[in-house]
């Protein structure tokens, strides 16, 4: 496997859903320090990126990988690029953008779509697993992706997708440096704006993104109190 790639978590103060998310208690540990501590395990070249100074002291307490960035970027890629910038990452450097609310990623998924990536022709890489649950179908938070025969994406959306496969989208990017510094240069389409989801973007201005195919379900990101207590009640019964 490849080893040239960096892990970066961008982790915002200012969520709607949920006041200053990535500091909620969960089962004992907040929430960012959850994606840190599950980050290293994967690599020790993991790094926050925030625009808060009060997660920035929290993530002190446990790291000194962590980067402080504007607080005026309207997307998490945004952030992703200052604080590569920031490191001074080389534009043939792998860069993994696991979000900062996405505390259950499994290592051999990350493992997975490194591999993927260097063994396919693609812009950007991401992942996907089958919806098990009819209610994921209906919920918006559960975004869904419909790939062609070659795994590449051909659409995102919240609602369900009729036609062809439709899995359900799991919360994690890659691309190389080289490819982020174009990204962060593309405007916001209409069709990203109508669907809420950045990713559309890229695919609007013909960017590939392969989608790297997990057969193990992944637990829920955080985006809801719902979240939250299902997040709590899935630590509990993996220490039984």
């Amino acid at each position: 496997m490849e080893t040239n790639f960096v892990i970066l978590i961008p982790s915002r103060i200012g969520s709607t859903r949920l006041r200053k998310k990535p500091l909620i208690d969960i089962n004992g540990m907040s929430l960012i320090e959850r994606v840190y501590k599950n980050s290293i395990a994967i690599s020790n070249n993991s790094f926050i990126a925030t625009d808060s100074d009060e997660i920035l002291n929290h993530a002190q307490t446990f790291t000194k990988n962590v980067i402080i960035t504007s607080n005026k970027h309207i997307s998490g890629t945004d952030r992703i690029f200052e604080a590569a910038k920031n490191l001074k990452i080389d534009d043939e450097t792998l860069i993994i953008n696991l979000q900062g609310d996405e505390p259950f990623m499994p290592i051999d998924l990350v493992n997975q779509l490194i591999n993927d990536f260097n063994n396919n022709e693609c812009d950007v890489i991401s992942a996907c697993h089958p919806i098990k649950e009819l209610s994921d179908l209906e919920n918006p938070n559960c975004v869904k992706v419909n790939y062609d025969n070659k795994n590449y994406a051909k659409s995102f959306q919240r609602k369900p997708i009729n036609e062809g496969t439709c899995e359900r989208h799991i919360g994690i990017y890659g691309y190389k440096m080289k490819t982020l510094k174009k990204l962060v240069n593309l405007k916001p389409t209409q069709n990203e704006l109508i669907h809420k989801l950045e990713q559309l973007r890229f695919m609007d201005n013909n960017y590939t993104i392969y989608m790297s195919k997990y057969v193990s379900e992944v637990p829920s990101g955080i985006d809801t109190q719902e979240d939250v207590d299902n997040a709590i009640k899935y630590l509990l019964s993996n220490e039984n």
